[in-house]
């Protein structure tokens, strides 16, 4: 089935009063598209071919990766090169090629930027909203990113801590956290019409001695 099949079969977003939208499949991230939602999840399980895949990769010590282009056999080839351990990438990307296929049907553009990185820390411990439109970001393995619904949080705190600024999220039981696996679209505040309402999220801590395999995909509008 094709990327632009699977995204358009997602039935029309039930309004429930929450700001975010789960789904088993790629067609859940476009209700990011509704004006209600900041996020949008893909709840997956990634089978035993992926696992392999992806804990080869994370065998080496921490790497990082970008790219720029459009979705296609270059990416690939980009991407196996970069892999510190080709022989066993397939798996791995050809999912990053999926998503990076995703986004660019999904929001119209030619070309996309890839950023791939394995951490052993937190790389944005803070909460804290982006000042960009939207992000696709993923956790291949290792703790997912945590995000905040709008209810726990206190904007008024938002930035760098000063004296007398109140803490960003009020209820700290509220916040959520991603699995490995799970794709997600995060609204920033570059978003037209969301400019006061960015998800508010953070990168998890990395336990010492742990990883966690990032991926990151920015649709590159013109």
């Amino acid at each position: 089935m094709s990327t632009q099949t699977l995204l358009r079969e997602r039935p029309a977003l039930s309004h429930t009063g929450a700001h975010w939208a789960t789904g088993p499949d790629l067609g859940v991230l476009a209700d990011v598209f509704d004006e209600t939602v900041t996020i949008a999840i893909m709840q997956r399980q990634l089978d035993s071919a992926m696992r392999a895949s992806i804990a080869a990769q994370c065998a080496a010590q921490p790497w990082q990766l970008s790219w720029r282009g459009a979705p296609d056999a270059t990416l690939e080839q980009a991407l196996i090169r970069s892999m510190p351990a080709p022989q066993q990438a397939e798996a791995l990307v050809s999912d990053v090629r999926l998503l990076a296929e995703a986004m660019a049907c999904l929001f119209d553009v030619d070309a996309v930027g890839i950023r791939m990185r394995l951490l052993d820390g937190a790389m944005c411990p803070r909460f804290h909203c982006d000042n960009l439109p939207v992000r696709l970001v993923t956790t291949y393995s290792g703790p997912g990113s945590e995000w905040a619904p709008e209810v726990a949080l206190n904007r008024a705190g938002l930035g760098k801590p000063e004296p007398g600024k109140p803490e960003l999220v009020r209820d700290i039981g509220a916040i959520r956290q991603l699995a490995a696996g799970d794709v997600c679209l995060l609204k920033g505040s570059g978003w037209v019409g969301n400019e006061e309402r960015g998800i508010v999220h953070r990168s998890p801590a990395v336990a010492a001695g742990h990883t966690r395999l990032l991926l990151t995909i920015d649709p590159e509008f013109s």
